[in-house]
């Protein structure tokens, strides 16, 4: 009895654990927070999100090709994510603050979804934020000392609507990650 007892409960478990398209990192023990300035001025953190999935990208505007095609992945995955993209929250913290103004940051993300925040800081602030998520950046001199781009992490980090990192997310399937946002907003 004992035994049927045991294999009810691990096919219970089995049934309810919940399986990603992108790579799981709940419990991850770094990316728990962050501390930027939105394009108004005002302070926010993950705390103001409470509620909604929160997708966290890092980039910058003079992106070449990256940071372009990774926004419009995101519009794709809401835009199939139908009424549940209300429930999402994309923030994109640039890795380029001597250049990203709040105005251009602004521009720059009404062009993809005008629902996008953009998040800045000063370098440190900003090396701060991006070293607690382990993101790499490195600034790579062009021919002009403003013609630099920026190497950088092109994957986003996915929290559920409690306020956990759940998902790291590489770019190239927009259909997958708005599979995984629904179940996290969908979950029990």
């Amino acid at each position: 009895m004992r035994l049927l007892l045991v294999a009810a409960v691990l096919a219970l478990a089995a049934c309810t654990e919940t399986s990603f398209h992108n790579t799981d990192i709940t419990g991850s023990p770094f990316g728990s927070d962050f501390s930027l300035s939105d394009l108004s001025g005002h302070r926010r953190s993950l705390a103001d999100f409470r509620g909604k999935a929160v997708v966290l990208f890092f980039g910058y505007t003079y992106c070449p090709d990256v940071c372009p095609t990774t926004l419009l992945e995101l519009k794709q995955a809401l835009a199939e994510l139908g009424a549940d993209s209300g429930r999402v929250q994309v923030l994109f913290v640039t890795l380029d603050p001597a250049r990203d103004k709040p105005k251009l940051l602004a521009e720059y993300l009404a062009g993809f979804d005008p629902g996008f925040i953009g998040l800045y800081g000063d370098e440190q602030a900003t090396g701060k934020v991006a070293k607690d998520f382990k993101v790499f950046f490195q600034k790579v001199p062009g021919k002009t000392p403003d013609s630099y781009t920026i190497d950088h992490t092109s994957a986003s980090y996915v929290f559920d609507p409690q306020g956990r990192l759940r998902l790291f997310v590489r770019p190239g399937n927009p259909s997958d990650l708005s599979a995984d946002l629904h179940t996290l907003l969908h979950a029990g």
